[in-house]
């Protein structure tokens, strides 16, 4: 056969073969990364994957992605920073049985439980004050909205002397708790503070 026709038929199949390579390679197969919006990036750094649109476009942001949809000015740091102040301000409040300061900073329930152990000390005859050896350490655990109300939990970490005097005499002593705090605001509000409404015990 004449090499002409040799390279013809040649050219022929490469022509075949690279059409069906195109075919497969060029094909988009599922969904893309560049067909994902990508997601935002927020203030403090991290970011928040949005809802597959395979699970609806109807999809509620959740955690602190929803918690900053409805106050943008919501800040990770600023929010730890001003728990830790409540955490110290309340603890040595609780000791000293300062009424009017956990009212301003607790919910009903907490109020009446830590009211509860104030007037018991009291009957006992007993009085307590407390000082941080070390500023506490805060970690934001998780945070949620359900309705107009946003709930955040801290864990604590801290080291306080508690003096305490009673009948006995007086007894000093270095602690070390580990707690989980919750907190919660009504996002409707103006009021940008929030109130502790839960306490529960954590492991260190």
């Amino acid at each position: 056969m004449p090499k002409f026709f040799e390279l013809v038929i040649f050219a022929f199949f490469a022509a075949v073969v690279l059409y069906q390579l195109y075919a497969v390679l060029g094909r988009r197969i599922g969904r893309q990364p560049e067909d994902a919006p990508p997601a935002p990036v927020l203030a403090d750094g991290e970011s928040v994957a949005l809802p597959d649109a395979a699970a609806g476009e109807s999809a509620d942001l959740s955690g602190l992605a929803a918690v900053r949809a409805r106050d943008s000015s919501f800040d990770v740091g600023a929010f730890l920073a001003g728990a830790r102040q409540a955490y110290e301000l309340i603890v040595i409040a609780f000791a000293a049985g300062d009424h009017a300061t956990l009212k301003n900073l607790l919910g009903p329930e907490v109020e009446a439980s830590f009211e509860a152990a104030i007037a018991q000390r009291e009957t006992e005859g007993r009085t307590e004050r407390v000082e941080f050896l070390h500023p506490p350490r805060a970690d934001l655990e998780r945070i949620e909205v359900e309705g107009q109300t946003a709930r955040a939990v801290v864990r604590f970490l801290a080291e306080f002397r508690s003096r305490t005097k009673g009948p006995e005499g007086e007894a000093v002593d270095d602690r070390r708790t580990a707690e989980l705090w919750t907190f919660e605001r009504n996002l409707n509000s103006r009021d940008p503070n929030w109130t502790l409404v839960h306490v529960d015990a954590a492991e260190a």
